[in-house]
């Protein structure tokens, strides 16, 4: 059998998720798997910690239900993207081996230091960003820092996994707080703020499109797969999503509901926020992808649900039937959902606070629609910033758990008073990561090819489209 088939696989906070695409098939998803994830538990306020050893494990399990599908013949796969949560600091040391777990992009113990960094570089560094979680680590455990040899981001070590090579691409790169967006490299006198020590054990930055490596003989073993095969540059979460929804030219705009919401759109230019609310990403296949991330999106929604229903399967439906009953304003309660600190507006010391509480406030369809109302006004107003830095918005794509929820999507549809659509396929990062890992495979022959060439007929939308109301 000719080999035709390309293996998506993203690596999330709360879980990994993976696809297998025939490019020829309409739709072209054939495969899907997934495998949860946990944080670490008994970590002081503050910490979110995960090992990168159990997103390989994860990993390891999602492709083998994978080629366990009867429609995927392993000798058929031809190259593999990855997707990965955004920001996370993973150190290796000479010989690979994972010196800490890593801290991931929702870590706001690095705060201090990312304040010192910001007045450093003279530039906004993110609390979640990579940069202030390096200071952390040689100034807090000093001895695991001088046992790292590697720093990498969490996409970054599943290609090091799959391959052996160190290697990072300009999308995941942009979110470390050390890199220059415009340049598409990294900054010197920024590598050189966050630690003395860092620009020697960074990896090597990947060209646009270029392959991390290839599979090699210990990760084909592990994984059932054959050795060789193409392994794509990959890229951060939100810059798969950007491909695997068709965000892939100009003017498309996408927000995504997941453990945390972001917005965000492809341009041909840098967009630069003087106040760094909005990150001024590069995309990962060759442009720039503003975007406006906001740390509390359905990790809101999760914590009502274990809180009344813990034990229901159904609970976030049962949630929104009781919300969808609700009239707007819920009688004048309002939820600042601020649950783990907040990266727009920056209050990463923030808590969540709901007020105009009054008897009878307290049922669930008052307390979760108001959850909705205060996550889906503080996107807007992060939307509102990115119309004023330029940002065209006429219309919206919406990805994510939360996208299935039909009274979020008509919420926002209302707050921002454009029309919504959706994918049909939910995964889009891991979508993105299939995609790429074609447009990297199929370069070799058509240097000229995009990816929109490859993502637009390939991203089909649902016959649902939510006007404003």
């Amino acid at each position: 059998m000719t080999a035709s088939l390309y293996l998506g696989l993203d690596v999330g906070t709360q879980g990994v998720k993976g696809v297998v695409i025939d490019p020829d098939a309409r739709p072209c998803v054939i495969a899907r798997a997934g495998q949860p994830l946990d944080l670490l538990p008994g970590l002081p306020a503050g910490a979110a910690e995960q090992h990168p050893d159990d997103w390989w494990n994860a990993v390891v399990e999602v492709v083998h239900q994978l080629i366990d599908d009867d429609a995927v013949d392993p000798s058929s796969i031809a190259g593999i993207g990855v997707s990965g949560q955004q920001h996370g600091s993973v150190f290796v040391d000479p010989d690979d081996r994972v010196v800490r777990p890593a801290k991931l992009w929702c870590d706001t113990s690095t705060t201090a230091e990312a304040r010192e960094l910001t007045e450093t570089i003279g530039r906004a560094v993110p609390v979640g960003f990579t940069a202030s979680k390096v200071t952390w680590l040689a100034r807090h455990e000093p001895d695991n820092w001088q046992r790292t040899d590697g720093v990498l981001l969490p996409h970054d070590f599943i290609n090091l996994r799959l391959t052996g090579e160190r290697t990072m691409e300009a999308g995941d790169a942009s979110g470390t707080g050390w890199f220059d967006v415009a340049a598409r490299c990294f900054d010197d006198a920024a590598v050189a703020a966050v630690d003395p020590q860092l620009a020697g054990k960074l990896p090597r930055l990947l060209e646009t499109g270029e392959a991390a490596g290839t599979v090699s003989p210990a990760a084909a073993q592990q994984l059932g797969i054959p050795e060789g095969i193409l392994v794509a540059p990959g890229g951060g979460d939100n810059m798969m999503s950007a491909i695997g929804s068709g965000a892939t030219r100009a003017g498309s705009v996408v927000m995504s509901l997941g453990t945390s919401g972001t917005v965000f759109t492809r341009t041909d230019s840098p967009v630069i926020d003087p106040q760094g609310l909005i990150a001024p990403f590069c995309s990962s296949d060759g442009a720039w992808l503003p975007l406006l991330c906001v740390m509390n999106c359905t990790n809101v929604t999760e914590e009502i649900r274990n809180g009344y229903f813990p034990d229901d399967p159904d609970a976030l439906e049962r949630l929104t039937d009781l919300a969808a009953a609700v009239e707007p304003g819920c009688g004048g309660v309002s939820f600042v959902p601020f649950l783990h600190g907040e990266r727009v507006p920056d209050l990463p010391d923030a808590t969540g606070t709901i007020t105009g509480l009054r008897p009878g406030s307290f049922a669930p369809g008052v307390i979760f629609r108001a959850a909705l109302e205060g996550i889906t006004a503080n996107l807007a107003a992060g939307v509102e910033r990115m119309k004023r830095l330029g940002v065209t918005v006429d219309a919206l794509r919406l990805v994510g758990g939360g996208s299935k929820n039909p009274l979020w999507r008509q919420m926002i549809a209302d707050a921002l008073q454009v029309p919504v659509t959706l994918p049909e396929e939910a995964e889009s990062g891991a979508l993105g990561a299939a995609l790429q890992a074609l447009w990297s495979h199929q370069r070799g022959e058509s240097p000229d090819l995009t990816s929109d060439d490859i993502a637009s007929d390939r991203v089909p939308l649902q016959d649902v489209v939510v006007k404003p109301n």
